[in-house]
């Protein structure tokens, strides 16, 4: 009985110190032998995503791009059917050139009336002035014409002028009176003409509120050609960045409503390392730390990263990720964004290494 318990103990005491050798050895791989300031962590290369899809509803004509295509900003990945887009945009431009004729043909007309109506007004005025100067002569001529009269009159009966004279100077009296009338009846029409070349005035603002009225319907038929220029433009569909085609859709034919996603498109110049830090570390990362990315692609070449977001809650190991030490369960998910991506050399998927440094004064090293 004591040797079964004795065998029983010595059992137990050896699974004690395997489980604690394995539980020593494996925090100590997550330090890989990296110095204190350092740690090493794991994951794949991923980025933002981006949707790309169609404001306006249409039938797929053409499809320039598939999944795994590289993609640059502004190229162009489908082509709807822009028949009836188009006709309605040459409908719109032929309105817009109408009302655009009608609005130069206005602006011509008011730049005449504006040379034309203050020669005129000067002109009428002119004419008044004279015809004014003519009438006053006139009446001058008048007046002394009815002294003449009155004068041989009164000496008629005395004999002392001839009755010819008398007639003549009554004669001349009656041309004075019919000159004068005659001069009034011209001031009168030379006023008349002032008057109305005056109108000018009233109709070159007419013109001006003619042409205001032509502007808004042209502005507004510019309006609707450029909203459908705009949209003949957006059944063009382009690339929103940079980046790699991860997901298609659609495909030629298809007829596909207003917001219908087409691709995804991962940013190459957004690009992450997606890795997981055990809990009994993770109170050492903090956002804004400076990491190195190495990669299997370009082992000599590092990328500069930065800790960018730290995951809230803790989770379980995923399957898809080899932590070096197998006993650490909880783990918090990090992302370290690159600083950049030059030439684009990395690509979503690829898996890297990474390096934090949580102290400033600790050397970088390579993944162990």
């Amino acid at each position: 009985m004591n040797l079964r318990r004795g065998v029983l103990i010595i059992g137990l005491a050896i699974v004690l110190v395997g489980i604690g050798g394995a539980f020593l050895f494996g925090r100590g791989l997550w330090k890989a032998g990296l110095p204190e300031g350092l740690i090493q962590t794991n994951g794949r290369i991923e980025g933002d995503h981006l949707t790309v899809a169609s404001k306006f509803p249409g039938r797929v004509q053409e499809l320039l791009v598939r999944e795994g295509h590289m993609v640059t900003a502004g190229q162009v990945m489908v082509r709807l059917d822009d028949v009836q887009t188009a006709a309605r945009v040459d409908q719109a431009r032929h309105a817009w050139e109408a009302i655009e004729a009608q609005v130069q043909a206005a602006h011509t007309t008011l730049a005449v009336l504006n040379l034309e109506v203050p020669l005129a007004i000067e002109s009428a005025q002119s004419h008044v002035d004279q015809a004014k100067a003519e009438l006053e002569k006139a009446k001058a001529v008048e007046q002394e014409a009815r002294r003449d009269e009155q004068r041989f009159r009164n000496l008629l009966p005395d004999q002392a002028v001839a009755r010819q004279q008398y007639d003549q100077a009554s004669a001349r009296w009656t041309v004075a009176r019919n000159d004068v009338a005659a001069a009034q009846s011209g001031l009168a029409k030379a006023t008349k003409e002032l008057a109305q070349a005056e109108l000018g005035w009233k109709r070159i603002r007419a013109k001006e509120e003619e042409i205001a009225a032509l502007e808004r319907q042209r502005d507004q038929a510019e309006a609707v050609l450029n909203e459908a220029q705009s949209i003949l433009a957006d059944l063009t569909i382009l690339a929103p960045a940079d980046g790699t085609v991860t997901t298609r859709m659609v495909d030629v034919g298809e007829v596909v409503a207003a917001g219908t996603p087409l691709f995804e498109v991962v940013d190459l110049d957004r690009l992450y390392l997606k890795a997981y830090v055990p809990e009994v570390l993770i109170g050492k990362v903090r956002l804004g730390l400076p990491a190195r990315i190495y990669t299997d692609a370009f082992p000599e070449q590092p990328f500069d990263a930065t800790v960018r977001y730290i995951a809230s809650k803790a989770e379980f190991t995923p399957k898809e990720v080899q932590t070096p030490d197998e006993r650490v369960k909880l783990i918090y998910a990090v992302k370290l964004y690159l600083a950049a991506n030059p030439d684009h050399r990395l690509t979503p998927g690829l898996p890297a290494d990474a390096i934090i440094r949580w102290k400033d004064e600790v050397a970088w090293t390579r993944p162990k």
